[in-house]
């Protein structure tokens, strides 16, 4: 764990061989591309904060994974990601990233209001995303100064928006217990880290210190701070008027981004990935389109996996990661964040959520849904 770099520097005292991790039982992506060759080019290799390779896989050192959930790495630093671009195989790497503030909104016919599909509505609609500050280190790397700079930062920037999205910040260790609970029941707050693979990254150290969430009047437009990575900007409401979202959405984070430039910071974003991010399944566009939606009849059906799949979308339940779906209630989102630009993945998850409910709805009646069948996208 990156406290200092002690203890990498000791590492350096023994051959690469000898330190190259037993992966022989592991099951993910870390493991896949990690060669002793690999560990022992970069190795040597550290951030100005001390980070390094051990650091950065160690995630998927500690979690072997399995044929579901295949953990890999994360990154401590802004450097890191040097190291890190030599681990996807480029050559399935297709990008055709814009940056948002230059995205142009569709026009209104492409983003259809769900809530208009009878019984079927969508019952709440969440946009996502996570941001990054260049030259700072993320939360997996952060020493306490670290998360308290960072949080003070945020505050001075969000404390600037005014209009519709003028609201207030609640730190975490001021919250009462209930207070916390009822936010995270509200999907507005997320909960300390218990997952082994946010653990085995550091991402908990001096929890809950500089860490809270900000939102508007209207609990509609909100910022996680410190969590994952430094920001986590989301817009949400029920009902199904994604264009709606989407558009407060762009504002809010156009109007953020503005604010940080004006204080000398910006959003870690290159060419090669897009916005990076602590977690490399959220590089590119790290934005996540969720749609809570009522299912019961297609979430039991044997093909539901290959829809989603073939429609690149996923699923869980409305109470988040590794939660399963209650009274036929699903929240279901865009799997990629990678090689689509954040308008293609919001109308990916608008045109898909659409043809569930179309699925349905035949479902209902008892009728097949073959000719249904979408081709992969």
């Amino acid at each position: 764990m990156p406290f200092s770099n002690s203890h990498n520097l000791l590492k350096m005292k023994y051959k690469p061989e000898d330190e190259y991790p037993d992966l022989k039982a592991h099951n993910n992506h870390m493991a896949k591309v990690l060669t002793p060759d690999l560990y022992k080019k970069l190795r040597d290799k550290q951030t100005p904060s001390g980070f390094t390779l051990d650091d950065v896989i160690q995630t998927g050192v500690d979690n072997p994974g399995n044929g579901t959930v295949r953990p890999c790495f994360h990154q401590g630093y802004v450097p890191c990601c040097d190291l890190t671009y030599q681990f996807p195989d480029t050559s399935i790497i297709n990008i055709k990233m814009a940056q948002l503030n230059n995205q142009r909104l569709p026009p209104d016919e492409e983003y259809p209001d769900l809530s208009t599909h009878n019984n079927h509505m969508a019952k709440v609609l969440t946009l996502d995303l996570y941001k990054k500050l260049r030259d700072r280190v993320t939360p997996s790397g952060f020493t306490l100064d670290d998360v308290i700079q960072t949080g003070s930062l945020s505050l001075s920037a969000l404390g600037s928006l005014d209009g519709d999205l003028k609201g207030k910040y609640y730190a975490l260790r001021n919250m009462t217990d209930a207070e916390q609970q009822q936010l995270i029941d509200d999907h507005f707050l997320f909960d300390k880290p218990v997952s082994p693979l946010l653990l085995a990254s550091g991402m908990a150290r001096d929890w809950p210190d500089a860490r809270g969430i900000w939102h508007n009047d209207n609990k509609t437009f909100l910022v996680w701070i410190n969590e994952e990575d430094h920001l986590r900007v989301i817009s949400m409401q029920k009902g199904g008027n994604m264009k709606e979202v989407f558009t407060r959405f762009c504002a809010g984070l156009t109007k953020i981004e503005s604010l940080f430039k004006a204080k000398n910071h910006e959003f870690m974003w290159n060419p090669h990935l897009g916005y990076i991010l602590t977690c490399p399944s959220n590089l590119g566009t790290g934005l996540r389109a969720g749609v809570h939606i009522k299912l019961p009849h297609l979430g039991k059906h044997e093909k539901f996996g290959e829809v989603l799949k073939k429609l690149r979308l996923q699923k869980r339940g409305t109470g988040g990661v590794d939660t399963a779906a209650v009274g036929g209630v699903f929240d279901v989102s865009n799997a990629d964040r990678l090689g689509f630009s954040e308008v293609e993945l919001v109308q990916m998850v608008v045109d898909g959520v659409k043809l569930l409910i179309e699925m349905e709805k035949r479902l209902e009646k008892g009728q097949s849904i073959d000719d249904l069948m979408p081709a992969q996208k």
